[in-house]
């Protein structure tokens, strides 16, 4: 009881600053029956699992996972892996944060840093999501192109309309919002379950590309397409978008509560990015299956790919559904962007925009460079931007990555919810390796 009012004190001691909860209009508004069964309270907490995993297999993962494929067949299987597992750590400490404090990342960030480093904070999560909006952009008006035919130029200008469907959802409900990503994620998986079983992919190198290579940090490109798929991955703004939503379940904020909260969130979460790791692997295996086997490890880019799998697989029904799961993909990850934007303005900024409004700031930042690539490089340029994009997602992600660690494993924030000292070491030791990794890949770029 001693400790339980202790946190709870902790708590209040540190929200003195709190401008209003991360999400007002949906928070807490979910139901959970702490005295149901394991499988209720499993339901009842599942959702924002899924919607941290649209991040993980949005249009960007698409371009890094289809040319590290046709490259270099299975081999960078494991790179996947490794990311994924350091997003169910990661995802893990947002949700931790998000429930023992009732804070999203931003709002912590704002609290604990002096105002210059808070607002620097929010600048580069700011330009992770231009960058990662990038990726949707042009993600979805490639998709819109291989499906209808639509100019590339006009389908970027298009996306800039889909504001209008968020507005929409946005008054539905929040677990309606989840259900529309659910939908989505499933005809995603469904299509790349026909593709796998159409593409024949070779079991045994398969198994092998899931155990790391020395040659993928000693092949310059190799290492590019791995830190483009590490940071279409571990996406910093699904950081704070988790911390967030997790928070929209209404269980007691007491010590047992917030555990049990802790608890079935994180599991959630973990079935959720494994559901990510599966669609990235299979989009790679396709790829490297397809391609790689046939001679064509130029294949770098989506259209590309869509062109190649009618031919290569015997049927038209690979290329279609390799554009619908694509279409699915950009628009899922337009719902949660949208979310990431508002909660990182709000909690850095205190500055509340209408979600509408919010939106088309975010979406012009990234139609702007699409369209003029789109018009002056046109399919192969869009590609280039489209693994630029996951890279430079990959440079903000320490930014997001060590605040995170630094505030849950801080006892006077998380009281007793503090990261254990196995978890401290080991939060530190991904932090240090994804540091390294960008380090070593701008050492590289500028001095090679």
């Amino acid at each position: 009881m001693e400790t339980e009012n202790n946190n709870i004190k902790l708590t209040k001691g540190w929200r003195k600053a709190n401008h209003g909860h991360s999400l007002p209009e949906v928070f807490s508004s979910i139901k959970v029956p702490m005295h149901g069964s394991f499988w209720k309270k499993l339901l009842a907490f599942s959702g924002p699992g899924l919607m941290v995993a649209v991040g993980y297999m949005d249009p960007g993962n698409w371009a890094t996972d289809i040319e590290g494929g046709a490259k270099f067949g299975y081999t960078l299987i494991s790179v996947i892996l490794i990311s994924n597992l350091f997003a169910i750590l990661l995802q893990y400490l947002a949700v931790k944060l998000g429930v023992a404090t009732e804070r999203d990342l931003a709002q912590a960030c704002r609290d604990h840093y002096s105002p210059k480093v808070s607002f620097s904070l929010w600048v580069l999560c700011e330009i992770a999501i231009a960058a990662c909006d990038l990726a949707e952009v042009i993600g979805s008006a490639i998709a819109l192109n291989l499906l209808f035919k639509l100019p590339l130029t006009w389908g970027v200008v298009l996306t800039s309309l889909d504001v209008l469907i968020i507005l929409f959802f946005q008054y539905k409900g929040f677990r309606f919002i989840e259900a529309i990503v659910a939908a989505l994620i499933f005809t995603i998986v469904s299509a790349f379950v026909f593709e796998m079983i159409a593409s024949h992919p070779q079991f045994f190198p398969l198994i092998s590309g899931l155990l790391p290579h020395a040659e993928i940090v000693t092949n310059p490109s190799m290492l590019y397409i791995s830190i483009g798929i590490l940071g279409a991955t571990v996406m910093p703004h699904n950081l704070y978008l988790h911390s967030s939503i997790v928070q929209t379940r209404d269980y007691p904020r007491t010590e047992a509560g917030k555990k049990t909260a802790i608890k079935f969130a994180g599991i959630d979460s973990t079935v959720a990015l494994m559901s990510a790791f599966f669609i990235n692997a299979a989009i790679l295996i396709v790829a490297a299956a397809t391609f790689h086997t046939s001679g064509h490890k130029d294949v770098a880019d989506i259209m590309e790919a869509h062109k190649l799998l009618t031919p290569l697989l015997g049927t038209t029904l690979a290329s279609t559904l390799f554009a619908v799961a694509l279409l699915a993909s950009g628009q899922n990850s337009t719902l949660t962007g949208t979310l990431a934007g508002q909660i990182v303005m709000e909690g850095f900024l205190h500055i509340r925009l209408k979600p509408w409004l919010r939106r088309l700031i975010t979406r012009l930042i990234a139609i702007v460079p699409a369209f003029i690539v789109t018009v002056i490089y046109g399919e192969k340029g869009t590609a280039n931007l489209l693994v630029l994009s996951q890279v430079i997602l990959s440079m903000q992600l320490s930014f997001a990555v060590i605040p995170l660690i630094v505030l849950t494993n801080s006892k006077h924030k998380m009281g007793s919810f503090a990261n254990s000292t196995l978890l401290k070491y080991t939060a530190w030791i991904v932090a240090i390796i994804i540091l390294g990794l960008n380090l070593y890949l701008l050492y590289d770029t500028f001095f090679n």
